[in-house]
């Protein structure tokens, strides 16, 4: 039976405080506040939540759950410390760590008098880095120990929606653990057998950002889903039949599908039809400013590209794909094409390879196209892979054809690559970088 100190009897706290208790841990909760420790030992739940005074008053006539103002006797006579304490606005946007602070010093003076391992687990919000910066050399001043090696440390970012938090603890979409050492992931692990969904191992940093990932994301659906109600409405339209008909295609609306970073979006639709869709917007004066950031928010990626060249210092420079994406000879639109004028414009020596696109073989509106939009990039086509990757200083990954990824295995050492798709095999040696990774 695990045996867990929770710092932080708030909303998180106490829910997690609850449901670790319900599965069999012993849990003490941890607060400065003696009025919610008292509600907590007298079975009431500091909180207004579902569920939750019944499951607390429960677990206390149980003996699994009590709570205590004394931090240090809470880590002395538990296995894992959980931090739950909140990490509020500052005025400027940024976070109040302070709590986060107080309470990992407070750890700290305890494990130095506390022989044996111990797992500090983090569930409070916080930017990437945070732990690392923060927690852990708080826990290592104040313990005089090593994390790793005399203690364990975690991230364990919480996905609790007010109002179904219960259900949410028990049936999460995933159980995410960042963490390097072994022996701290599975104590945590340990904690949540038999919750449902996967459990998902990482650094502690990238379970730091998922957590702001997955809040954000949220944020812009709820905006992107206000912003066409207001375009239907002024249609008189109904939005939410849309948006249920819009959530059916599991495919490509609610997927995995263009949600991996890499390089701007082209083509024949996206940028015409948002451009059309903005357009009848301000035709009845509505405003929709997460539409109107979409295309300036697909030239900036289009301009970073551009600044990863100029930085390298090279001037002769081969691109790997010119259609918008891989298996298509379509040009129209393609941020490719774009980059590639760029970069002639300012000078650099530019050879472009696509075997799916030779202007030979095209024909109707690719040929017309390239004919009258951009001719002069017909003379600086090669039909030659090899060729390429031997005449340039640097190579730019345009899209996925797999023809790039041994070509690129070939490359001669120091011969630059940045990496517009994550091609897979592309990453050997220094002289490598993506885009967005």
């Amino acid at each position: 039976m695990s045996r867990v100190s929770i710092f932080g009897l708030g909303y998180v706290g106490a829910v997690t405080a609850a449901c670790l208790a319900d599965r069999g841990a012993e849990v003490v909760g941890v607060d400065l506040s003696d009025a919610k420790v008292d509600m907590i030992n007298a079975g009431q739940s500091p909180i207004v939540e579902d569920g939750l005074a019944d499951l607390i008053s429960q677990q206390v006539g149980l003996g699994r759950l009590r709570a205590t103002t004394d931090g240090a006797e809470a880590v002395v006579t538990t296995d894992l410390s959980l931090i739950c304490v909140g990490t509020p606005s500052n005025r400027n946007g940024s976070l109040d760590l302070s709590a986060v602070q107080r309470v990992a010093e407070s750890i700290g003076d305890a494990l130095r008098r506390k022989d044996g391992w111990h797992v500090v687990v983090v569930r409070s919000t916080m930017l990437p880095g945070s732990t690392d910066e923060l927690v852990i050399p708080a826990l290592e001043q104040r313990s005089g120990k090593r994390a790793g090696i005399d203690f364990g440390v975690c991230y364990n970012p919480e996905f609790l929606r007010e109002g179904s938090s219960l259900r949410d603890f028990q049936q999460p979409p995933f159980t995410i653990i960042g963490g390097d050492a072994p022996a701290a992931s599975k104590a945590v692990v340990d904690l949540y057998r038999g919750v449902e969904g996967e459990v998902v191992h990482t650094s502690i940093r990238v379970a730091e950002m998922v957590k702001y990932v997955c809040n954000a994301f949220h944020a812009l659906k709820v905006a992107f889903a206000n912003e066409i109600g207001v375009l239907a409405k002024a249609q008189e339209i109904d939005s939410h039949e849309v948006m249920e008909i819009f959530c059916k295609d599991r495919k490509l609306n609610i997927s995995p599908t263009y949600l991996r970073p890499g390089f701007a979006f082209g083509g024949s639709c996206l940028p015409k039809d948002l451009r059309a869709l903005l357009h009848h917007g301000r035709s009845q004066d509505l405003t929709l400013p997460v539409l109107e950031a979409i295309l300036p928010s697909n030239q900036h990626q289009i301009e970073r590209a551009y600044e990863m060249v100029r930085v390298s210092g090279v001037r002769r420079v081969g691109v790997l794909g010119l259609s918008f994406k891989a298996g298509t000879d379509d040009l129209r639109e393609s941020p490719l094409v774009t980059l590639v004028e760029r970069l002639i414009g300012r000078g650099y020596h530019v050879a472009v390879y696509d075997h799916n696109v030779s202007f030979a073989n095209l024909i109707g509106a690719n040929r017309a196209y390239i004919e009258h939009e951009i001719p002069h990039i017909v003379s600086i086509m090669t039909d030659s892979l090899d060729e390429l990757m031997e005449r340039s200083e640097l190579v730019i990954v345009g899209n996925a054809d797999p023809a790039f990824a041994a070509a690129l295995d070939g490359r001669s050492g120091g011969q630059h690559v940045i990496d517009l798709v994550r091609l897979g095999n592309a990453s050997a040696g220094d002289a490598y970088e993506g885009i967005a990774w």
